[in-house]
Parts: structure tokens; C-alpha cells; sequence
């Protein structure tokens, strides 16, 4: 019989009455569920030391981080967030895996979180920031479906990268921003890496990399 590991998300929602952006993705790696921690982990949101996102804020807002297991570590990253009005909601409450890794497409018989509820109940929220696009198990593949279950229209704003669009929520009818950035994650390098606007930078100036790249769209939503 295949074993079928149960992918659960260890972080409850961070957000508060105050926020206003909501980063949205999927799951952190399976350790995080485990508890079995790499160094240079850090035990919150994003927290994989293979992870991109905290090295791109730190290099935008200077922000001297830590990467590593301490309590330190967590605090600056939600004092960040809470000073810029920023919660983390990710869409996947659950998932199984038959293969240990943390690859989205890997993921199976998926629980959603209801996060048309969490923008009722915090109702300054105006943008999500998706890390990543609508490719399938994506957040943003995610939350079309989850607003097409509620019979929710998805308009496009902008067809550029980083794809832009605008919902109306069905109960407190507030228009609510999303923004499917680039994914901050090393499989996203490859993507990154076959862009013109890249590429272009790249060739002005040979030590532009990728994670500066997301820096500067980063910048502009954070």
C-alpha cells in the first residue's frame, strides 16, 4: 500500500484589524509540518532557508534579518509585517503527498481555506499578494477556483508581468487588487532567468541576478 503523507499547514493565519495586504501562497516544505527543521530555518511563514521571499524584503528594506531557528528571527519578521500591514494567509489548509517533497503539483485531495471569509472578517484588506502565478497548484490557481465555487467574477487589470486582477467580494461588495508575483522560490530562477526584461538588465550589468530581479518588482507592491 502507498504511503500517503498528510501535508497539513503549520502556521494559522497571520493577519490582524489592521492589515491591509495579504501575501497568499500554498504550503511551506513538509518539514515545517513535522517540525523537522533545517539550519537556517526559521519557524514561521516563508521561514525555509530555500526560500526567497524574506531574502528579497531584507535586501529591499534593509532590514538586517536573521536566518536561523531563533525566536529573534520570527519576531523581526512579524514586526516587519506588522509595521508595513502586511498578514500571511495562505490558501491550502491541507493536502496529501505520495512523494515527500514541496512541489505544489505534488499535492492531492486539497483543502482550501475559506479566504473569502477572512476578507469579511478583515475588512481593510485591499490587495493579494499571490507568490505565484495561475499555473496549476499555484495560489493564484487556487483562488479562481475558490471564488468560482462562490460564483465570484476574476476581471483582468493587467496581462503583464506581474498579472493583475480585481474581484468584488460577494458579501461586503469591496473591490479587492491581486498581484501574482513571481514566485520566490529557486524552481522559479528557470522562468526568471527566460525573460526579456531580464535578460536586457543582465546585459547592462553582469552581476544583476535573479533575486534582484524580484527585488525591484517586489518593491513596487510590498
Amino acid at each position: 500500500m502507498q504511503y500517503v503523507f498528510k501535508h497539513t499547514h503549520p502556521y494559522e493565519p497571520f493577519i490582524n484589524n489592521t492589515t491591509q495586504k495579504l501575501i497568499v501562497g500554498t504550503l511551506p516544505p513538509p518539514r515545517f509540518t513535522t517540525g523537522e527543521l533545517k539550519e537556517g530555518d526559521v519557524d514561521f511563514c516563508y521561514g525555509s532557508r530555500d526560500g526567497q521571499l524574506w531574502t528579497i524584503l531584507d535586501s529591499i528594506f534593509n532590514l538586517n534579518l536573521k536566518f536561523e531557528s531563533s525566536t529573534e528571527a520570527i519576531e523581526q519578521r512579524k514586526d516587519f509585517l506588522r509595521n508595513r500591514k502586511i498578514g500571511v494567509c495562505d490558501i491550502v489548509a491541507s493536502a496529501e503527498r505520495e512523494k515527500i517533497d514541496a512541489s505544489d503539483i505534488g499535492m492531492q485531495n486539497i483543502e482550501l481555506r475559506d479566504i473569502l471569509s477572512y476578507l469579511e472578517k478583515y475588512t481593510n484588506v485591499h490587495t493579494l499578494l499571490f507568490t505565484g502565478g495561475n499555473s496549476k497548484n499555484g495560489p493564484e490557481y487556487f483562488f479562481r477556483k475558490h471564488l468560482k465555487e462562490h460564483s465570484v467574477f476574476f476581471m483582468r487589470i493587467s496581462n503583464e508581468v506581474p498579472r493583475i486582477h480585481e474581484f468584488s467580494h460577494p458579501i461586503t461588495k469591496k473591490v479587492i487588487r491581486t498581484v501574482s508575483l513571481i514566485a520566490p522560490s529557486g524552481a522559479a530562477n528557470r522562468a526568471v532567468g527566460s525573460l526579456k526584461s531580464y535578460k536586457m538588465m543582465k546585459l547592462k550589468n553582469p552581476t544583476f541576478n535573479t533575486v534582484d530581479f524580484r527585488a525591484l518588482q517586489y518593491k513596487k507592491y510590498f
